[in-house]
């Protein structure tokens, strides 16, 4: 491990804020201000203008959800492993829920949690590279928690709550997560991406099922087969195909 990384703890410091437009919007700026060090983690009791993946907003109910954006210094790694850091991510938010139910929540490619057809959860990994040395990278996370009332806008999203009956002290998932991020991370760090690249796999939403897809103009339905080493997404119609993240649309009915 890099000395640079020795004692270095993910959650730490923890900042938590009453509201905020956006916790990666806060957390880059406190990178580009050299106020955020590896490992701070921003948590938002409140956030009013979320981002999601492909500029879409996420939306979140106050004090009800993990609204959690960390630092993470990556260069130690090489643009080429972005990828691996999604794999780090997703996991960490599917082992958090699946630390408090049997319902075999599934990583939905590249970096969503699903219980059955059900979102309960997103990622959205923003960078900092300067030519070609990747520096930082903000992970945001927004983990359905406790809401059991969601914007009709939103398709069929679900909580941990929904899913148990129970209620949680988000702020103490809040560190579960950093604490379970922090391993695996040092783990990717340490040499460990085909180790995740198989746990992420085996938890892959739709493996092995048709799924209906769209890519462009085309609508085709396939079979999801793996997630490969460059992240993409391997699909069996008829023959195999590799997608990259961002050209097809899933098509859940």
């Amino acid at each position: 491990m890099p000395a640079t990384f020795t004692n270095k703890i993910i959650g730490y410091p923890f900042v938590k804020l009453n509201s905020v437009d956006s916790t990666n919007n806060y957390a880059m700026q406190q990178v580009k201000n050299g106020a955020a060090k590896h490992g701070t983690a921003y948590f938002a009791h409140e956030q009013i203008a979320g981002k999601g993946q492909r500029s879409k907003q996420w939306l979140s109910s106050k004090n009800e959800n993990i609204i959690l954006s960390v630092v993470l210094d990556t260069t130690p790694f090489t643009l080429s492993q972005q990828f691996g850091l999604n794999m780090v991510c997703a996991l960490s938010a599917l082992n958090l829920f699946n630390n408090y139910t049997t319902n075999n929540l599934k990583t939905k490619w590249p970096n969503d949690v699903y219980w059955q057809d059900r979102k309960t959860g997103g990622i959205l990994i923003e960078n900092v590279i300067a030519g070609n040395t990747w520096k930082f990278c903000v992970a945001g996370f927004g983990l359905n928690i406790n809401q059991t009332m969601f914007d009709s806008t939103l398709k069929n999203p679900a909580s941990l709550k929904q899913i148990t009956g129970k209620d949680y002290n988000v702020i103490e998932l809040a560190h579960e997560l950093c604490s379970i991020l922090e391993n695996k991370f040092y783990e990717f760090l340490n040499g460990g991406f085909k180790n995740l690249l198989n746990e992420y796999n085996e938890s892959l939403y739709k493996k092995d099922k048709m799924v209906k897809f769209k890519k462009d103009s085309r609508v085709f339905n396939g079979r999801v087969v793996r997630v490969d080493e460059a992240g993409r997404l391997i699909v069996h119609t008829a023959y195999e195909e590799a997608f990259e993240f961002g050209s097809i649309e899933w098509i859940i009915e």
